[in-house]
C-alpha cells in the first residue's frame, strides 16, 4: 500500500460542518460484493462526534470491509456513505447517482485518519520522517512546522524520544504506535482503526490500546474493528457484532458483553473466551484471537 498515494490531497482540514448532534459517519444500506460474494449486506450505522464504536465479530465477517468503506478505500455497490453529511464515493447528477472523482473523494474524507493492521511504515526514513512526510508533500507544509507537529505527535504516542530511531530500530508496539501518530498528524476529526493490535505479540497490545483509551478520552471520534473485548467493554460507547455481512446486534458494552441474549452472539463470545482462557493456563495448542 502507498500510505501517501491514499491519503486526502487537501491543503488543510476543513472546520466542522455538520450540526450538532448529527452524526460525523452515516451509513445507510452498505452492499459490498467481491464477485459472487455478497460481503456487505445492507449494513446501517451511526457514528456521533466524540463517539467511539467497536465492532466485533467472527472473522470473515466484513468487519474491515465495512471500514474500508468508510475510508474509501474500497467502492461499495449499494446504499449511502455520509462523512459530515457528505455523500462519499459518489455524486448525484441530474438524478442518477455517478463515480466522484477521486479529488472529490479525497476532499470528502479529508478528515478521516485509519490505522491498518500492518504498520505500512517506510523502512528508509525514520520515525519523524514517517510522521512528516505527508505533512510535506500532501499538506505542504514546511520542514519546520511538519517537524514541530511530527514531534508533538510522537510525544502524543509517548515516542518523542524515537524520532531518530529507523522501523527496523523499534518494536511492533512502537511502530504501530508511529503509525497512529502519522494519522494524527493531518489533524483527522474521525479515526477508523483495523485491528490495529492484531500483528502484535501479546505483551506489546497494552502500549497501543493505551493510546487509543487516550484518544477516546480527549474525545476523538473512533471506529475501530477490534478483537481485544476488554478495551471494547473498558472504552466503547457502543459496540456492533457484525454476522455475515450484517449488524446483528449493537447496543451498550453491558448490553452486548453481560446481558447478551441474541444466541449467535453468545456463541461468537462464549467460543473467544473459552478459547482466552484456555491459552490462559498456558496450553501450547491454544489460539488466541
Amino acid at each position: 500500500m502507498n500510505a501517501i498515494a491514499d491519503m486526502p490531497s487537501s491543503a488543510s482540514p476543513a472546520a466542522f460542518e455538520t450540526p450538532p448532534g448529527a452524526p460525523l459517519i452515516e451509513v445507510r444500506d452498505l452492499k459490498k460484493r467481491f464477485g459472487e460474494v455478497e460481503v456487505l449486506r445492507g449494513v446501517d450505522l451511526e457514528i456521533a462526534r466524540s463517539e467511539v464504536v467497536c465492532i466485533i465479530g467472527p472473522s470473515g465477517s466484513g468487519k474491515s470491509t465495512l471500514l474500508r468503506c468508510l475510508a474509501a478505500l474500497e467502492t461499495y455497490d449499494q446504499g449511502d456513505v455520509r462523512i459530515e453529511g457528505e455523500l462519499l464515493g459518489y455524486s448525484e447528477r441530474n438524478g442518477k447517482r455517478v463515480r466522484a472523482s477521486q479529488s472529490e473523494i479525497n476532499r470528502v474524507r479529508r478528515n478521516v485518519g485509519m490505522v491498518f493492521q500492518q504498520f505500512n511504515l517506510w523502512p528508509h526514513m525514520t520515525a519523524l520522517g514517517n510522521v512528516t512526510e505527508a505533512l510535506l508533500r500532501v499538506r505542504h507544509l514546511s520542514r519546520e512546522e511538519a517537524r514541530r507537529r511530527g514531534n508533538a505527535m510522537l510525544e502524543t504516542v509517548g515516542l518523542a524520544h524515537k524520532g531518530d530511531a529507523y522501523p527496523s530500530k523499534l518494536s511492533g508496539g512502537q511502530q504501530q504506535r508511529v503509525a497512529i501518530a502519522r494519522a494524527l498528524a493531518m489533524e483527522p476529526h474521525i479515526m477508523l482503526f483495523d485491528e490495529p493490535t492484531s500483528a502484535l505479540d501479546p505483551e506489546l497490545v497494552g502500549e497501543v490500546l493505551q493510546v487509543m483509551k487516550q484518544l477516546a478520552r480527549d474525545g476523538m471520534t473512533m471506529a475501530v474493528v477490534t478483537h481485544e473485548m476488554g478495551f471494547a467493554a473498558q472504552v466503547a460507547d457502543k459496540v456492533m457484532f457484525i454476522d455475515q455481512g450484517r449488524i446483528a446486534v449493537q447496543g451498550k458494552p453491558r448490553e452486548i458483553f453481560h446481558d447478551a441474549g441474541q444466541p449467535r452472539l453468545r456463541q461468537f463470545l462464549q467460543n473467544y473466551f473459552d478459547r482466552n482462557a484456555f491459552w490462559a493456563r498456558g496450553s501450547d495448542d491454544a489460539e488466541v484471537i
